[in-house]
């Protein structure tokens, strides 16, 4: 078992990759690659099931490490490790290989080898994402992350794919280019691309302020643009519309929101404390306008990513808030998210797929004809509202409490009426798609409700999501363990809001050392 602890890391990475190379290699007859893709996306899964299962709450640190030399000159070691913040993001991104797989089943009819072969490489891109810690390690994975996504949305969009991969590509890529310049600088004055000792390093606070901000700011920017944050989703809507199911329930969020939190606030502590009152108010005008425009939507696609954009926003708040319980909120509801986004992409893919539209106005009574995808759909949406016994409820309740309590009463209350209003487009949506009078669509296009694969997809989600609504604790545990909270040690920020009618946020520097 020792043994296995030693090397656990470096087979969850692996095993997809020799996956992609092998359905590559083999004739496309059939769903073979489908069969292969399926098998090595539930191995892949296994073996992430291994973390939870040997973790050691309350251990400091980084477990299942590993940290040895790759290249002398320049010094890049081949350094992985997960702890509390990580270890869920990794088995939440095994969780939905299979899932995507499963939902792509029926949807994916053509180049099946080159689609299977390009989804198992993003599954290596993004477990080396929450696991590296050398920073060039790290871009290398993250930068990997884009080719597929890109090229899988160029290939198989719906209508305009090439154009929306051009989109992402270049919104996501030119700010990548920044990440690297930062990542060279800090090598150049500190000779290491270890993120533990670039903490060490940071934390002395022996480099120029100035040029230190400006790295700060490269790193911010990269990430803000993957969340996205606002104003920077302009390439979102385009991408959720286009992308391949099993795609888009990576295309945004968990990369971008885990590295604010891993490689920009834990890193740059100083730095992070002195954005955090612009982030916050650009998470809070996130929150409402993405919920705003969600209302207004006429294709469900185009709901989903606007939610986001308002779901996502919530998070930014939860880091930036700089407080160490609201940090357990976020990592809670990056995961809760995860699992109803991913629930929800595969019953839009569904109807998607049953009915070749995805104009809201053309569907209308459902219900009678799809009970299982209703159902499901409803159960979905109630966890997205937040809805109290689902796993929604658990990371907003704490996000929202603790910036009521630590950063500020007028930003807290801003953002709480941004999940009510999420309240009405996804009540509405239920609504418009499996309720009221039958559309003429409905009618006349008879369509068969979920089938094995989209159940064997979809039943798990829906499972977590009630557990996780009903039993949180297990999950903080172990979450805790990786939030450090050094960013609001050395500069406590206190709100401004200590009396209800101040909105913005003040940083006290009071005790700084």
């Amino acid at each position: 078992m020792h043994a296995l602890d030693q090397s656990i890391l470096t087979l969850i990475l692996l095993v997809p990759l020799a996956g992609a190379i092998l359905v590559a290699i083999l004739p496309d007859r059939g769903k073979a690659p489908n069969w292969l893709a399926l098998i090595v996306t539930l191995f892949s899964f296994v073996l992430t099931l291994h973390l939870p299962a040997h973790f050691a709450p309350g251990m400091k640190g980084f477990q299942f490490e590993i940290d040895r030399a790759w290249i002398a000159d320049p010094l890049i070691s081949y350094h992985v490790g997960v702890d509390g913040l990580s270890l869920w993001l990794v088995v939440l991104t095994g969780l939905l290989g299979p899932v995507g797989v499963l939902a792509s089943w029926n949807a994916i009819t053509a180049r099946r080898k080159v689609y299977y072969s390009l989804f198992l490489v993003q599954q290596t891109a993004m477990y080396g994402v929450f696991v590296s810690l050398n920073l060039i390690i790290y871009y290398g994975f993250w930068e990997l992350s884009l080719v597929p996504m890109a090229i899988l949305i160029a290939m198989y969009g719906r209508k305009n794919g090439p154009k929306a991969a051009l989109k992402f590509f270049l919104f996501t890529f030119i700010p990548s280019a920044l990440l690297l310049v930062g990542i060279l600088w800090l090598y150049a004055r500190t000779g290491t691309f270890d993120y533990v000792n670039l903490q060490i390093y940071l934390a002395h606070d022996t480099l120029p302020a100035r040029a230190l901000f400006w790295v700060a700011l490269a790193f911010l920017a990269a990430f803000a643009v993957k969340v996205p944050v606002f104003p920077l989703h302009g390439w979102l809507g385009d991408a959720f519309s286009e992308a391949p199911v099993a795609l888009a329930m990576v295309i945004a969020g968990k990369l971008g929101l885990y590295s604010l939190l891993r490689f920009h606030v834990e890193l740059f502590p100083v730095q992070a404390r002195h954005i955090a009152p612009l982030m916050i108010a650009l998470a809070v005008i996130g929150v409402l306008y993405g919920a705003c425009l969600a209302l207004v939507q006429r294709d469900f696609w185009k709901v989903l990513a606007f939610g986001a954009v308002s779901h996502f926003s919530l998070v930014v708040l939860a880091i930036y808030g700089l407080a160490p319980a609201a940090w357990n909120g976020a990592v809670y509801q990056i995961l809760s998210l995860g699992i109803v986004e991913g629930g929800m992409f595969v019953l839009l893919g569904v109807l998607d797929t049953r009915y070749g539209t995805s104009q809201i106005a053309a569907y209308g009574g459902l219900a009678a004809k799809l009970p299982r995808t209703a159902s499901y759909f409803v159960i979905a949406s109630l966890t997205m509202i937040g809805l109290p016994l689902l796993s929604g409820f658990v990371g907003e309740f704490v996000i929202l409490s603790n910036t009521f309590t630590d950063v500020s009463r007028g930003w807290a209350v801003a953002a709480a009426l941004g999940t009510i209003l999420s309240a009405g487009y996804m009540l509405s949506l239920v609504q418009r798609l499996f309720y009221g009078p039958e559309s003429t669509m409905a009618a006349s296009k008879p369509a068969s409700d979920l089938r094995f694969n989209e159940l064997a997809a979809l039943t798990p989600l829906v499972v977590l999501m009630l557990v996780l609504g009903v039993a949180p604790s297990y999950w903080f545990r172990t979450m805790k363990d990786g939030l450090q909270p050094e960013a609001t040690q050395a500069s406590p920020m206190h709100s401004a809001a200590q009396s209800p009618d101040s909105l913005p946020v003040s940083v006290h520097t009071e005790g700084q050392p």
